[in-house]
């Protein structure tokens, strides 16, 4: 990935209304999403010959969204993994493209997270973790909440991290949601609404945890030479790190330390390919489907020190405003749940300096930066941004991008 830094970029994002009642099929909301994408980059069906997917639960294939748009692929794949996918299949299309495969990549991610299938088994599907796709299922740890636990406990048992500190993550996402026309949870929350929200597994309060949602997200990859003649400014890849993985990923804690995330292992090839280092950094898009793994992932990539992260989160640097915003959105626990996808949208358009804020003129650039709720939310001069997936804490991915 060296020898292809700033060779490809993102051109073009799409995305469907954050919904938890789409009265739609994964398939129609596909095809939005990624024709969107399309119209973003100024593309048209001839113009994109490659689709990767996170497939899963009651998604819908490449093939079937590629035919309804009139696209002819010259290579797909869908895979599936979790929240670690989107930066991976980011790194696959510069790969395939590299590798004379196809040209141009869209990739999408198209779910009914709410109505179809639901973790909590409220959906009319199966929820996603009953067959025991998780191993440690055989232990009652049949969800990702109490699969993840353990790590998140284990953090607060060595390092005295408390849940007031990680409360500060839903109070920081939810003030960058509340400008935010987009986010389904527009509501600022304060600490001790966290804490005073119901336990769902400890350490985690119903607001620790992320929102789940409806909708269809796509992004579309090509080389630099054909990006020059795409219609937005690209937003160009550094490096990446896909789908890590600790020693042990069934049961993760057999090797290292339980509150070890992949992303320690992640941290060296990202930014080994980017050439760059944490302080070069301007944004962060840290997956935040419970309000620990944000912390643990921007620990465990160098923003601070290992045991370190509760004092980071709380100290206002996540904050727009502060010093690197994370989750400009409001993220998984406020916007939307896409799996990653949506954290990726954002930060290229915080590098297209075009954030979709309550800005009257946000569509030509211009911003007020004031982050007073119903405000701003565009980063001033953001030049850098990182994102860094999550599946559990055995796998992750992480992706550079810079204006």
């Amino acid at each position: 990935m060296a020898g292809l830094k700033d060779q490809y970029a993102i051109v073009g994002i799409g995305e469907t209304e954050y919904s938890r009642d789409s009265g739609r099929t994964t398939r129609a909301m596909g095809v939005e999403a990624v024709r969107s994408a399309m119209r973003d980059a100024g593309l048209g069906p001839d113009e994109v010959d490659g689709m990767l997917s996170y497939h899963g639960n009651d998604s819908t294939a490449s093939p079937t969204i590629a035919t309804d748009l009139g696209i002819r692929l010259n290579f797909y794949m869908d895979c599936s993994g979790g929240g670690s996918s989107t930066e991976a299949l980011i790194g696959i299309a510069c790969g395939v493209i590299e590798a004379g495969m196809c040209k141009t990549v869209a990739i999408f991610r198209s779910m009914n997270g709410y109505t179809e299938a639901r973790i909590g088994g409220t959906g009319r599907q199966a929820p996603a973790f009953r067959s025991g796709a998780l191993q440690q299922g055989i232990y009652g740890m049949s969800s990702a909440a109490q699969s993840f636990a353990p790590s998140f406990m284990r953090h607060m048992y060595e390092y005295g991290t408390t849940s007031e500190q990680l409360a500060h993550v839903k109070v920081a996402h939810s003030k960058h949601a509340s400008n935010n026309p987009k986010a389904f949870y527009k509501e600022r929350v304060s600490v001790q609404d966290v804490l005073a929200s119901r336990w769902i597994v400890k350490p985690l309060h119903l607001l620790d945890c992320c929102v789940e949602t409806d909708n269809s997200t796509a992004i579309i990859v090509t080389s630099v030479e054909r990006a020059r003649d795409m219609a937005q400014s690209p937003a160009y890849i550094m490096g990446v790190a896909g789908r890590t993985s600790k020693p042990s990923v069934g049961y993760h804690w057999r090797s290292g330390p339980i509150s070890r995330v992949a992303g320690h292992y992640a941290r060296p090839i990202v930014f080994g390919t980017a050439g760059i280092g944490v302080d070069d950094i301007d944004v962060t898009g840290s997956y935040d489907a419970f309000s620990f793994t944000t912390m643990l992932q921007l620990e465990a990539y160098g923003f601070c020190a290992e045991g370190e992260g509760g004092d980071y989160v709380s100290s206002g640097i996540i904050e727009l405003g502060g010093d690197r915003p994370n989750n400009t959105s409001g993220g998984h626990l406020c916007e939307a749940y896409t799996h990653g996808m949506n954290l990726v949208i954002e930060n290229v358009r915080q590098l297209r300096g075009k954030i979709d804020d309550y800005c009257p003129n946000w569509q030509d650039g211009e911003h007020t930066y004031d982050y007073s709720e119903g405000g701003c939310r565009q980063v001033r001069d953001a030049e850098i941004t990182m994102n860094l997936g999550w599946a559990m804490p055995a796998t992750g991915s992480a992706l550079i991008m810079r204006r």
